[in-house]
């Protein structure tokens, strides 16, 4: 049945055991998993694709390039509006979750493919995040 677990008795969850029987296994536990990635969520993805290669041309990223903030953008215009309680895009009617994380897989690939124009502003000193988070703790404390 939909969204129940289902175990099979001869699979096992440790990725690490190494039959006996199986030489391949040996070689096979040591290369990049695919399997604990979640499929429902990498098929939203593939829908959030779709929907963009139907608008925009499949791999358009990679024949043209993009530009960072351009995918920055609309990631937190995903991300806010699904944190103010829309879950679905109007346009796709796909999940904005799996809108920000198909972007920033497209982003990512840009990267690794060597087409992302890198438009960021010039970065702020190492660290900030973390002496935010500091002075936060520090601001809570003494609250108390």
């Amino acid at each position: 049945m939909a969204g129940e677990l289902q175990s099979s008795p001869a699979c096992h969850n440790d990725m690490t055991e190494i039959k006996d029987t199986n030489p391949k296994d040996r070689v096979g536990i040591r290369k990049a998993p695919m399997s604990g990635l979640p499929a429902p969520v990498l098929m939203e993805c593939g829908l959030v694709k779709l929907h963009g290669d139907l608008k925009y041309g499949a791999y358009n990223w990679r024949d043209a390039g993009v530009r960072a903030s351009v995918y920055y953008n609309a990631l937190w215009r995903h991300i806010e509006a699904w944190y103010e309680g829309e879950d679905l895009d109007p346009d796709s009617g796909e999940h904005h979750i799996a809108h920000a994380i198909t972007g920033l897989m497209v982003l990512r690939d840009s990267q690794i493919f060597g087409n992302c124009v890198d438009d960021r502003p010039i970065s702020h000193k190492p660290g900030w995040i973390q002496d935010m988070n500091e002075r936060a703790s520090a601001m809570i404390d003494k609250s108390k």
